[in-house]
């Protein structure tokens, strides 16, 4: 139960109470400090906060804050590399699992996944926050000591409730090892929260896609979209999913031990840790990070069940949210929907008809009534995969591709009969913009988070189809910004490189 910490004053002239609010200012300052800061850290043992914050799933008066303890400070990346087996044998050992073999063929002889390269081993121990409105630093939450959740990788979640809308807020976690009094480590952090529909200010939010740890740009720091995009301070963020790719080598994570170390080492890059700590983030998950490529129920991956590969996503490694769809209204000019394209679908070898689905009939409902119900200026749809398209060449798996044309057509002719609704998308290993000849139907793009990971699996063909407004086979990452100019709103979409450059934008003005 969250325990509320409150001081104030009162400025009244009266002598006697004058040096009453001295005291109290003293005081305040005096618990303010001890509070935050003056916890002494043992720095030789730990528990540590070695992959920092995630701030997810954030409405106007609400908020999830994600933390993890680990052995260590920092992941162990003067670790020895994998050794790198063909995606042949993996899938060998996909279909036929041996959990000695899935280790021996991809660790050096002699050596165990402690040695490795990333490694970040988590820690039991006991969590604390603190968090305080920015505009009001003396009054000041905090929680009780909580254990982390072993059978959860270590980690644990506050949902935040009953705070103020449009706020700033800033946090500090603290870990000690159980039952014990000397802090062992701190974390501070920041988010801020949704505006109220009535607010006409600018509102500016990134979104990205496809990372994987091994196809970083920053070999020492990580993915350099992220310090790009904090030069933008933008207000919130969004990851369409292929955070990690759990069927990609070095290793190929066959196993639950082996997932959560890729989920570790990515999270521990200092770029990633830095920014995840301070913005508001929506995560989202698509089909490497819960096993292969274009995974649906019941194509379970090695020894992972597809069932548990979404547990460990949505339940474990990342801010919890029972259900894994949302909107949001950040003011009176947007309003986006996160989808999830994984949970709920059909697999893709299902015969095409009314009765196949990726969305699912409650989600799909819920998209239909809350779109409808929305006075928001702009309504941003923002999926893990692609609506319209054009996809490559033989995929299967989501709504562009043939194999779920009716689903496709069901949801694009809902989008057609509305005013400015707006597709965004990952999954896609290039930047673009789609737009339907004559229809108010675009798709925007965000593109994969770095050059090199837009190489493999992009737009082979290189040639724009006749739907591509732009077409751009690099890494990046996409920004979306609302604004007013004498009263009149506008949105608009623009494609970054990875070092934060504008090579694309397009702004729309809104349709009475």
């Amino acid at each position: 139960m969250l325990v509320q910490k409150y001081i104030s004053y009162t400025g009244e002239n009266d002598f006697s109470i004058n040096k009453i609010v001295m005291l109290r200012n003293f005081t305040c300052v005096i618990i303010l400090f001890s509070f935050t800061f003056c916890e002494k850290e043992n720095k030789t043992n730990g528990p540590y906060f070695g992959n920092g914050i995630k701030n997810g799933w954030a409405d106007q008066n609400s908020i999830v804050i994600w933390t993890r303890l680990t052995k260590n400070k920092n992941a162990f990346f003067e670790g020895k590399p994998f050794i790198e087996i063909s995606n042949k044998k993996m899938l060998s050992l996909a279909r036929m699992p041996n959990v000695d073999s899935i280790y021996s063929l991809q660790i050096p002889e002699g050596l165990s996944l402690k040695d490795m390269e990333g490694y970040c081993p988590g820690s039991n121990g006991q969590v604390k926050l603190h968090y305080w409105n920015n505009d009001n630093p003396s009054n000041i939450s905090s929680t009780e000591w909580f254990d982390v959740d072993q059978n959860k990788d270590f980690t644990y979640q506050w949902k935040l409730n009953d705070l103020q809308t449009g706020a700033f807020y800033k946090l500090k976690i603290f870990s000690r090892q159980k039952n014990t009094l000397k802090i062992t480590d701190s974390i501070s952090g920041s988010f801020k929260l949704p505006r109220d529909k009535s607010s006409t200010d600018g509102v500016k939010f990134c979104v990205v896609s496809c990372h994987d740890f091994n196809r970083r740009d920053d070999i020492e720091n990580g993915h350099k979209i992220y310090p790009s995009m904090d030069k933008m301070n933008p207000d919130f963020y969004i990851h369409t999913g292929d955070i990690e790719y759990m069927d990609k080598p070095n290793p190929y994570a066959l196993t639950e031990e082996l997932m959560r170390f890729k989920w570790n080492r990515i999270f521990s890059l200092p770029f990633q840790r830095s920014f995840y700590n301070n913005y508001t983030s929506y995560f989202m998950k698509d089909d490497h990070d819960i096993g292969f490529n274009d995974s649906y129920p019941g194509k379970d991956y090695g020894t992972v069940p597809f069932e548990r590969g979404l547990e460990i996503f949505d339940e474990e490694q990342f801010p919890s949210y029972k259900k894994r769809y949302k909107t949001i209204r950040w003011g009176k000019d947007l309003q986006i929907w996160i989808v999830e394209g994984r949970n709920y679908r059909s697999p893709n070898n299902f015969e095409d008809g009314p009765d196949k689905t990726i969305w699912g009939d409650d989600q799909k409902k819920w998209f239909y009534e809350t779109v409808e119900n929305s006075d928001a200026t702009f309504k941003v749809l923002v999926t893990s995969s692609p609506i319209l398209g054009p996809d490559k060449i033989g995929k299967n798996d989501n709504l562009s591709n043939k194999k779920y044309s009716y689903e496709q057509g069901e949801i694009l002719t809902f989008i057609m009969q509305q005013k400015n609704l707006f597709i965004v998308n990952g999954d896609r290993h290039w930047q673009y913009v789609t737009n339907i000849d004559g229809t108010n139907l675009w798709e925007f793009g965000c593109g994969a988070g770095t050059d090199s990971h837009s190489l493999t699996g992009g737009w082979n063909r290189g040639d724009p189809e006749p739907e591509h407004q732009f077409l751009r086979l690099k890494g990046g990452y996409l920004a979306i910004e609302t604004l007013r100019s004498k009263n009149k709103p506008s949105i608009s979409f623009n494609h970054h490189d990875v070092d934060g450059n504008t090579v694309n934008s397009k702004m729309f003005f809104s349709k009475n």
